[in-house]
């Protein structure tokens, strides 16, 4: 695991830490749950090597970043927000890139919608734009996998049985995400970040926010979320997602339409035998890709 410089910044209301390593533009990476800024580890060395300023936050509510006043609810709007007061922050400007996976990848579709002059280029990974990911949330195959979404609302027993025998509920989710992959030097990390119960409820939040089940799939609900992070976006964009990611299914067909959604000059591909954590899954490659495409 790399020695990485850390740091603290306040943006949007709430004192953030981060891993960061080189100088140059701005290259904000978000990472999402059960995740940490660690999945980063491979990449924030690269992205320095090539000329960037690599900070990966720990997103809002994880460990050690501080606790929002209301840890039950983070909603995509405040995750969008985040991300763009981060940039404010860290003094980034319009050379900067966007890199964001997983819960991040939902608010950087949304904070480059809404905040286009601050990202050159943006690269996201796993979740798709809100257009297509609506088509899957409601398909048998895609309702397997999000079991998660519901479990986690039944908040009398969920926080005891995901942290039981040191949150071995999170080692399967990690199993079932990336099959195959030895997640050994990751879990410790992710975990560090969960490990006290109000930061465990603040991660929760997100699930809890968006995802109540009196609302969700309402008319209201749709056009909230379409609000927060529905938009087209016009920065040139390299979408990735593996064959293998447990939590979000996406066909080659999807993957291909994801361009239509972004700036002139974006790409999508979908990489055969990866699953949901493809940073640390397959490092080099995904590295070449991310720095080929910034390099244009």
């Amino acid at each position: 695991m790399p020695d990485f410089e850390r740091g603290r910044v306040r943006a949007n209301n709430l004192t953030f830490e981060y891993l960061t390593m080189g100088d140059g533009p701005l290259a904000l990476c978000m990472h999402g749950f059960p995740d940490s800024p660690y999945s980063y580890r491979y990449m924030l060395p690269a992205l320095a090597e090539a000329g960037y300023r690599a900070v990966a936050p720990f997103n809002r509510g994880f460990a050690p970043t501080e606790l929002p006043d209301d840890r039950h609810h983070v909603h995509t709007s405040m995750m969008v927000n985040d991300q763009i007061a981060l940039h404010e922050a860290l003094g980034g400007d319009q050379d900067a890139v966007l890199i964001a996976h997983d819960w991040g990848a939902v608010a950087a579709w949304g904070a480059a919608g809404k905040a286009p002059d601050r990202w050159r280029r943006c690269i996201i990974i796993n979740i798709p734009p809100f257009a297509i990911f609506g088509e899957n949330i409601v398909k048998y195959d895609q309702i397997k996998r999000s079991f998660y979404f519901w479990y986690f609302q039944m908040q009398r027993v969920c926080e005891q049985v995901i942290s039981a025998d040191n949150f071995a509920f999170i080692d399967n989710i990690w199993a079932d995400w990336s099959p195959g992959y030895d997640a050994a030097e990751d879990l410790p990390k992710v975990k560090d970040c969960i490990r006290e119960p109000a930061h465990f409820q603040a991660a929760l939040g997100y699930y809890w926010g968006q995802f109540d089940p009196t609302r969700f799939g309402s008319p209201d609900w749709a056009a909230e979320q379409a609000a927060a992070w529905g938009m087209d976006i016009t920065q040139p964009t390299l979408y990735l997602h593996g064959t293998d990611d447990g939590c979000h299914g996406m066909t080659q067909e999807q993957v291909d339409r994801v361009p239509q959604h972004c700036g002139p000059g974006s790409q999508s591909e979908l990489i055969h035998g990866v699953g949901h954590f493809l940073m640390v899954q397959r490092p080099s490659e995904i590295n070449k890709r991310v720095l080929g495409f910034l390099d244009r």
